[in-house]
């Protein structure tokens, strides 16, 4: 393992061969009510987790997993491999990541979120996981979005709870999504309303057909 000169790694905390730690990361921080080396922490092999990352106790995460600078990643999480979380971007607690991920810079993911396999979400994107904050019933009720396999969600836009983004659909830059997206659908505006698929969606430059594979190729 590969660690700068500054940086804590607490109790209870597995990193797999050929992982590098950059200076101020703290990972295994015990979450409220639990006592530190409580939780279980694994980090698979190859990891680069740049600094002043925080990384709570109770993750596990595998392979090529990799952080920008100044993530904050909560307790309890299960992320795959060969995902990508940008600077400054923050997941909660009890957050399911696919294998392939990407998540870019300045990104919100709250809690019971799902991001399946190959899902990419750009820089500042907001999910949403409470219809009603402050219900009274509020615990009864947190649902965070479904990103499907493949799904894209454009810059700054915002996805509200219980939503479903299908697999390979697009999320347009700063829509608000606030019902699914079918499949291969691409969604834009406020409040987001279905424009195209993507086997619509050409190159506007003639580098190649389309971006994106067909039904049968995908």
């Amino acid at each position: 393992m590969d660690t700068a000169a500054n940086y804590k790694i607490l109790g209870n905390v597995a990193l797999g061969p050929d992982c590098q730690v950059g200076d101020y990361v703290i990972i295994g921080v015990a979450p409220a009510g639990r006592r530190e080396g409580e939780l279980e922490t694994r980090i698979g092999p190859g990891a680069l987790i740049r600094s002043h990352t925080v990384i709570y106790a109770g993750n596990v995460i595998g392979a090529n997993f990799m952080t920008g600078h100044g993530a904050l990643i909560r307790e309890s999480n299960r992320i795959g491999d060969n995902v990508s979380i940008g600077s400054h971007t923050i997941i909660e607690h009890d957050v399911a990541i696919g294998h392939r991920v990407r998540i870019h810079s300045g990104s919100f993911i709250p809690e019971f979120c799902v991001l399946e396999d190959g899902a990419w979400i750009g820089p500042g994107v907001f999910f949403t996981n409470v219809l009603h904050p402050l219900c009274p019933v509020l615990p009864k009720c947190i649902r965070g979005p479904v990103i499907g396999r493949g799904a894209k969600i454009g810059a700054h836009a915002t996805v509200l709870p219980s939503v479903t983004v299908g697999d390979m659909a697009m999320v347009a830059a700063g829509a608000v999504v606030t019902r699914d997206v079918p499949a291969r659908m691409v969604a834009a505006g406020n409040p987001a309303r279905i424009v195209k698929s993507i086997d619509e969606i050409a190159c506007p430059w003639d580098y190649i057909a389309h971006p994106y594979p067909g039904a049968d190729e995908a």
